[in-house]
């Protein structure tokens, strides 16, 4: 006898699966969905930055670079085709480039200082951003710079000293203030992100920062070219998928809720790369990098929840 069918195929079901979950996901406050595409955002970003530590080792970094965004513009190029180009035209064009060369630029010190870091460091180092942001929204948006702000600033900054300072002896630690002078950059990068996502849809701010990044990052790896094995190719198209998908997470939780709703999940990220650091690299985080992971994550954590109470307060 032959085994009965199931009443749904595979593909059907995993159809229905998705519509479920998106629809119980809807019905979750905006904060709360914001919040869960910041935790996936973030352990996909850990994985990406796992692959793309092991391929600079291998491979130069600018090179790394341009491929790591060339496949992930690959990645979203079916759905561009699919939808139609004028899906994907921006409203704000200039914005998009300007976006697209900020990020360039912190592409550029990000993954020159990479191979020389373990993935810890690196993402306590990240954990200023919030910081930056903080600043730049003051600088640049014209924010209040109120008195609870600037303590926040200083107390990230010491922690950041905290786990700078202990590994600047040696040749390799300058790369740990190269990691750092990343940071405002992508903070700069995130605001513009925020800028545009009150007309531009996420799809649309993915698909244009792959492409603009692409083609800003194509000459440095036109002068580094080296062919990648076989291998090498499969991991890039790996990393061009989780990061277009990450990159796609972290936008919707900027659409969904605040900037600083969401900043106490950064402490996860640390977690996710402890242990992607040990289990590939060998990599243990050392003490004074959890020390000065809290002390920036609580900065940014206190000033995160005076903001909110700020905004409750305050009347419009």
């Amino acid at each position: 006898m032959k085994p009965r069918k199931s009443f749904l195929t595979p593909p059907r079901q995993l159809s229905v699966l998705r519509r479920r979950s998106l629809r119980t996901m809807a019905a979750w406050p905006a904060a709360v969905r914001g919040m869960v595409w910041m935790v996936l955002g973030g352990v996909l970003f850990s994985v990406m930055n796992a692959l793309s530590r092991q391929l600079s080792l291998q491979l130069d970094d600018q090179l790394v670079l341009f491929l790591r965004y060339l496949f992930g513009l690959l990645v979203i190029l079916p759905w561009v085709f699919r939808q139609g180009w004028r899906s994907y035209k921006p409203v704000n064009m200039v914005g998009q480039f300007w976006r697209g060369g900020v990020h360039t630029l912190g592409c550029v010190l990000w993954f020159a200082a990479l191979p020389h870091m373990p993935l810890a460091d690196t993402t306590a180092i990240g954990f200023t951003g919030p910081i930056f942001i903080m600043l730049g929204a003051a600088w640049f948006l014209g924010e209040p710079m109120r008195q609870d702000r600037w303590i926040a600033a200083f107390i990230g900054f010491a922690g950041v000293m905290v786990v700078v300072l202990p590994k600047m002896s040696g040749d390799g630690g300058w790369f740990n203030l190269v990691m750092l002078a990343s940071s405002p950059v992508f903070a700069a990068s995130f605001l513009i992100t925020k800028a545009l996502t009150r007309y531009e849809k996420p799809g649309v701010i993915v698909l244009w920062q792959a492409l603009t990044v692409t083609l800003l990052s194509s000459p440095m790896a036109w002068f580094h070219w080296q062919m990648p094995t076989p291998l090498q190719w499969l991991a890039f198209a790996a990393t061009g998928v989780l990061g277009t998908v990450a990159h796609y997470c972290l936008t919707r939780a900027f659409a969904l809720s605040d900037i600083s709703a969401t900043q106490s999940l950064r402490f996860l990220d640390l977690v996710w790369a402890s242990l992607l650091g040990w289990l590939i690299f060998g990599d243990v985080p050392s003490r004074s990098t959890w020390l000065g992971a809290f002390v920036i994550l609580w900065a940014t954590v206190w000033i995160a929840r005076r903001e909110s109470r700020r905004r409750i307060t305050v009347p419009d």
